[in-house]
């Protein structure tokens, strides 16, 4: 008879088990950060402090309701999202929906592999940008290869920790400057104005905080670390209703936790681009990425900075790609498994499969980039991409609470109403855009 493991009742316990979070916060402490947060700050200033902020806070919702179906029912998200209703072709619209947003984010990771090319560059690697690309994309690949949630677990936290803190430095460093942060600037960021050009505040949007993409990461990591095998099939027992509620909760505690090491890195990286870019008129555009990054270390701490930036910028910048190459081969398998394409009749040939998947995603980073170019602008796609899928996990969310999810497991009704409010904000954002492309086009 199987027995299901217990859920901590203290914090020590709770403490030990997060984890999916970390992974998670060391995917967004990346590209969104360090490139699309950055550019915001530099163009608009402290203007938008506000809209950042909240755009951490509102996703968590999404994120924890995500979580609690999963944890509940043992479905992974895409085979939570095969159960919406509607149009059907093999699977449910809104996996085809995610489908189109996972291909762009392969944009997005491809303008991540240049930006560490140009790293590399920056730091004197005289090679061309192209074998650049190659040598970040194929130790990817074989890091992965070889690794497993443990060593992805650990590699993540070593990643997050050592460039928020130093980022997080960098910020009050700037007091000893001529662009240290006054209290007028933060109290400026807070008055909830808003820019005449709404276009690259909601696409930043779209990655701030838990982005579409981690949204849908998440579960997947929630049943690597065990969450799900813990509570068991709902075999209807009050014990199975204990187990459930349990492990919920650690769960919320999980996502709060990766909320707040996000929301202190993205607000960080937005005051140093507020305060250093815009402050010395430096525009973040296509010819100049990182070279203008890297004002952001040099203005606190000179050139040892730039050092300190280029090794800390090649480590949150190369997670981004190892975490979401990570996350993506098992959405992939996922994926092929629904429709047929690959059979995985036990935990072992499944991991075979992501195996294989983790080599073959870099390589499609590396032809997306030799191919386009561009390191800004497909970082700016795939920002879009998830903008515009946001609306959708919203729907997707609620439908889950309101007709799938456990009555016994349900949240209280200010949860629901939070829940409602950021959904209601995110369907906002991804209208807009689509709106506004449309107008465009």
């Amino acid at each position: 008879m199987q027995t299901h493991a217990e859920p901590p009742s203290d914090w020590r316990g709770i403490l030990k088990q997060l984890g999916p979070g970390l992974i998670i916060s060391a995917n967004i402490v990346g590209s969104g950060e360090l490139i699309v947060t950055t550019k915001l700050g530099a163009d608009v200033g402290f203007m938008l402090l506000w809209f950042i902020i909240l755009g951490c806070m509102v996703k968590v919702f999404l994120q924890v309701e995500l979580g609690r179906y999963t944890i509940s029912t043992g479905k992974t998200t895409l085979q939570a999202l095969d159960t919406m209703p509607g149009p059907r072709f093999r699977v449910s619209w809104l996996v085809w929906c995610w489908l189109i947003m996972f291909i762009a984010t392969f944009f997005q990771l491809a303008g991540i592999v240049g930006g560490i090319a140009e790293v590399l560059q920056l730091g004197g690697l005289d090679l061309k940008d192209t074998i650049l690309a190659f040598f970040v994309t194929s130790s990817c690949a074989a890091l992965l290869f070889i690794g497993r949630y443990r060593f992805i677990e650990k590699f993540s936290t070593i990643m997050v920790a050592s460039f928020t803190i130093f980022t997080i430095f960098a910020v009050f460093s700037l007091y000893w400057t001529d662009f240290g942060i006054k209290g007028s600037q933060i109290a400026e960021g807070l008055k909830f104005q808003i820019p005449s050009d709404l276009a690259v505040a909601l696409g930043a949007f779209g990655v701030i905080g838990v982005g579409a993409a981690e949204l849908i990461y998440y579960p997947y990591w929630c049943l690597e670390k065990g969450y799900a095998s813990n509570v068991g099939p709902n075999d209807g027992s009050e014990a199975w209703q204990a187990r459930a509620q349990g492990w919920i909760r650690v769960l919320k505690w999980d996502a709060w936790a990766s909320m707040v090491i996000y929301t202190g890195a993205t607000v960080a990286f937005y005051l140093l681009g507020a305060a250093v870019l815009h402050g010395q008129n430096i525009a973040i555009e296509k010819d100049n990425l990182i070279s203008n990054l890297s004002n952001l270390y040099t203005t606190s701490f000179g050139n040892v900075g730039l050092w300190v930036f280029l090794v800390g910028g090649f480590a949150v910048l190369y997670s981004t790609v190892f975490i979401s190459t990570a996350s993506n081969s098992r959405l992939s398998v996922d994926f092929l498994r629904m429709f047929g394409w690959i059979k995985t009749k036990d935990e072992s040939s499944r991991v075979r499969h992501v195996a294989i998947a983790c080599i073959a995603l870099p390589a499609l980073y590396f032809i997306f980039y030799v191919t386009v170019g561009n390191p800004l602008g497909l970082v700016f796609v795939g920002a879009i991409a998830q903008a515009l899928m946001l609306p959708f996990l919203c729907i997707a969310a609620l439908y889950f609470l309101y007709t799938q999810t456990e009555e016994r497991l349900r949240p209280s009704k200010a949860w629901v109403l939070f829940l409602w409010i950021s959904s209601a904000m995110m369907a906002t954002v991804g209208i807009y855009q689509l709106v506004d492309k449309l107008k465009s086009m």
